[in-house]
């Protein structure tokens, strides 16, 4: 097993970190750009965030088939080169997901369908190689939670930049339709940038067996790979609670601050700090899983957080005590969330182990494919959500859109956490002691 050093594991991070300056501001921003900029109804927004994610889902598995199916090239590997080239389409495709052209309603809303998809299909492109790329960096279990807690590192840190500094670059410029292709101008600079340190310092150094010339992964060899992967499939399904809880999350924020907290430029503050602090979960994952495992260290956190959540909702909460809960939340929920990534290369190993057929790309696409899901589902939630509860864009609200907007806020991710919690606490079953054993008897395998 390798043993990775500084630069390659800060590098690794530098990949989420560039990742996080373009995803990020779909997920937080995009929404109140569609209600409030571009004039799309909250609903109709939703129902964009619903179908594009779902289209992008089914990308991702294409995108794992056809990066498994290339031979890995001896300089650049097998993942790092496409990685870093989509990068840059991703870029530039982000600028015009924030476009705001005058048409009329139907075209508004066939234009963010169409933009949103094209970006969805950057991004299958961009991060199922990177992810894929840190299952054969490494199989040793103190480096893969060491590549976990660098790559949760530079997802927070784009988290907490995009959080802080975008709203007031955004109040820099008169016209609003000017400033948000020009700020993710700016983010998206940023991100391929990231991506191409990570490209440039990482190294592949675990390979799988390579197809013949001409050979092709078929569907049965796909569904083979995704469906006897039982710690695969755990993880699906508690992505699903845990990335949509994530999300709204990041979505809810900017509503919350306006409207009831009274003051949207309180965002930056409360992420600088709430998101911050997380980094203090962060820090800590590498000692949690080496003394309780990174099954126990994932549920220690999702307790957290939901406890935290589930005060914030109940009490009335004044801004101090809302914004101390929110960061023992966002501490709690950084560390499970972190030490998913290390699950995911487990699974890889598991994968190969039962089918003898290493499938980074195949295996981390369909992982990628349930968060889309996730994603969908919560972008469709706060759509639907901020509808149902009668949410007016920029005016006062009655109090059952604040008690709606509080609720998207705490009680959606406190329900959601606890469900996935009880997923990972019940049918994940590869334990770390298990997962060793596993190696060893790769290793020991014939060629």
């Amino acid at each position: 097993m390798s043993k990775l050093t500084l630069k390659e594991k800060v590098s690794y991070g530098l990949g989420d970190f560039g990742n996080g300056f373009m995803f990020d501001m779909g997920q937080i921003y995009l929404l109140k750009f569609y209600t409030d900029v571009f004039g799309i109804p909250a609903a109709v927004a939703g129902s964009i965030f619903l179908l594009t994610k779902i289209f992008d889902a089914f990308m991702d598995p294409i995108a794992g088939a056809f990066i498994d199916a290339r031979k890995a090239d001896p300089r650049t590997g097998k993942f790092r080169k496409i990685m870093f080239t989509s990068s840059i389409f991703l870029g530039i495709l982000s600028i015009f997901v924030f476009m705001a052209p005058d048409l009329s309603p139907t075209a508004k809303m066939i234009f963010g369908y169409a933009t949103y998809m094209a970006w969805g299909v950057g991004y299958s492109f961009t991060n199922v190689p990177y992810g894929a790329l840190g299952a054969a960096m490494t199989q040793d279990p103190n480096d893969r939670a060491s590549l976990a807690s660098w790559r949760q590192a530079g997802s927070l840190g784009a988290l907490l930049i995009t959080s802080v500094m975008v709203v007031p670059l955004i109040k820099q410029f008169s016209d609003p339709r000017v400033a948000w292709p020009v700020v993710v101008a700016l983010t998206s600079v940023i991100g391929v940038t990231a991506f191409y340190f990570c490209f440039k310092n990482c190294k592949e150094v675990i390979v799988g067996k390579s197809l013949a010339s001409g050979e092709k992964i078929s569907i049965k060899a796909m569904a083979r790979s995704v469906f006897t992967n039982r710690p695969l499939l755990a993880l699906i399904l508690m992505t699903i609670f845990t990335i949509s809880a994530y999300n709204i999350k990041s979505a809810m924020m900017i509503y919350y601050c306006q409207y009831n907290l009274g003051d949207i430029s309180l965002m930056p503050y409360i992420s600088f700090i709430t998101i911050g602090c997380s980094c203090l979960g962060i820090t800590l994952i590498p000692k949690l899983t080496k003394r309780f495992g990174k099954k126990n260290t994932a549920l220690i956190g999702f307790g957290v957080s939901v406890v935290a959540d589930l005060i914030n909702f109940l009490i009335p909460g004044d801004l101090v005590t809302f914004t101390i809960l929110a960061s023992i939340a966002f501490i709690g929920i950084s560390i499970p969330n972190g030490v998913t990534w290390a699950f995911v290369s487990d699974s890889i190993d598991y994968g190969e182990w039962k089918t003898g057929e290493r499938r980074e790309g195949i295996t981390y696409s369909f992982f990628n494919f349930a968060r889309k899901i996730a994603q969908s589902v919560s972008g469709f939630a706060s759509g639907i959500g901020l509808s149902i509860v009668g949410y007016v864009p920029n005016v006062q609200q009655t109090e059952k859109a604040l008690g709606g907007i509080k609720g998207l806020l705490l009680l959606y991710p406190a329900v959601t956490i606890s469900c996935a919690a009880l997923v990972i606490g019940i049918l994940y079953t590869l334990s770390d002691k298990r997962h060793g054993e596993m190696i060893e008897e790769l290793k020991n395998r014939p060629a």
